[in-house]
């Protein structure tokens, strides 16, 4: 491991750590509350780099012999696509996390690898006989390293580089599905010929960032969820995307410092969670985590002192649903609290950011 790998190892482990001590002892009600950018630094420096996540996976593909990583294609840059996979038996039903389709929305990714790490040891023992799990920990890799055609001086963020939502051609990666695959932008060419199209995928949650001010009932949430809605979208496919957020929600919720609204999201095709929906008949979840890595907006960001339970929700996120479809118990997933999950709203109006 080189020492620049290792030094954001052990960032990440102290931040976990940091944050696993005040979940326990917050009260429900600080949930959420991290300081924004007027209130905390808002720092790139802790994150991975695209490098240092490349090497980080490399490492962990020589470590488990479970896993196998495979280049799924190149960015608009040319940088590789990673997905690190899980396949025991093709047969098995198998889960698709999906991370940084907008690049300035890290912190899913750095859970995603936390994550990654967690299913090589002991603690999983058994779950990966009976699911597959693929993981693309950074589909959008220019606009998470900010090297991109156009200018990103507005941007907030210190800590060596700017991290857009945008590909390198100012495209939003997460309104391209329902193009024809060879129009589509290179990286979500590359997702669909090489993921959708090579492996039978029952279930994904797509993850990503909103603003920090969403609340529902005058409490800020943790994040936000949706299935997909739109009306082609088979009745069997949507039932079991239900049961899918139920797993995340109860996850969550149980936690004690979870708060989770419903997300206020678009029907349109050209959104991933509706797209696959439609298109390869997968059961789908958005997932919105509270702040972004980086933006010019200054209540979209968030300072890094929330870094730590935000991780920490990612990586709840991932096993849980993992486990659940492992042993079955998401079949039996109650799917009635969508019927009274409130949508949230912004404090400050801010626009939806799916």
């Amino acid at each position: 491991m080189n020492l620049k790998k290792k030094v954001l190892s052990v960032s990440l482990s102290s931040l976990m750590a940091i944050s696993a001590i005040s979940i326990v002892s917050s009260p429900v009600s600080a949930v959420g509350n991290g300081p924004g950018a007027g209130n905390g630094s808002i720092q790139t420096s802790i994150l991975h780099t695209y490098d240092s996540m490349a090497d980080y996976l490399k490492t962990q593909d020589a470590k488990q012999e479970a896993m196998q990583l495979e280049i799924i294609g190149q960015t608009v840059k040319g940088r590789d696509i990673y997905l690190a996979k899980y396949i025991s038996n093709p047969d098995n039903p198998t889960i698709l996390f999906l991370t940084q389709q907008h690049g300035n929305e890290q912190l899913t990714t750095e859970g995603a690898l936390e994550f990654i790490k967690h299913l090589g040891t002991n603690k999983t023992k058994g779950v990966l006989e009976n699911v597959n799990i693929l993981v693309i920990p950074m589909l959008n890799a220019d606009g998470a390293m900010g090297d991109v055609n156009f200018s990103l001086d507005n941007y907030l963020a210190d800590g060596g580089r700017h991290l857009t939502r945008y590909n390198a051609n100012e495209i939003d990666l997460n309104r391209e599905h329902d193009k024809p695959i060879g129009s589509m932008q290179a990286e979500v060419k590359a997702l669909y010929e090489n993921v959708f199209e090579k492996y039978k995928i029952d279930y994904m949650i797509d993850l990503h960032h909103q603003g920090t001010l969403s609340e529902t009932e005058g409490e800020l949430v943790s994040g936000s969820i949706l299935h997909p809605t739109n009306s082609n979208v088979d009745a069997e496919v949507l039932e079991r995307s239900k049961k899918l957020g139920s797993v995340v929600y109860h996850s969550i919720e149980n936690t004690g410092w979870g708060h989770i609204g419903k997300y206020d999201g678009g029907s349109g095709q050209n959104i991933g969670r509706n797209g696959a929906a439609i298109r390869y008949g997968i059961s789908t979840l958005l997932f919105e985590m509270r702040g972004m890595s980086d933006h010019y907006i200054e209540s979209y960001a968030l300072g890094q002192k929330s870094n730590g339970y935000l991780i920490k929700q990612t990586i709840t996120t991932l096993d849980s649903t993992v486990r659940a479809i492992a042993d079955g118990s998401i079949e039996n997933a109650d799917v009635s609290f969508w019927d009274t999950l409130p949508t949230q709203k912004s404090r400050s109006g801010e626009e939806s950011d799916e």
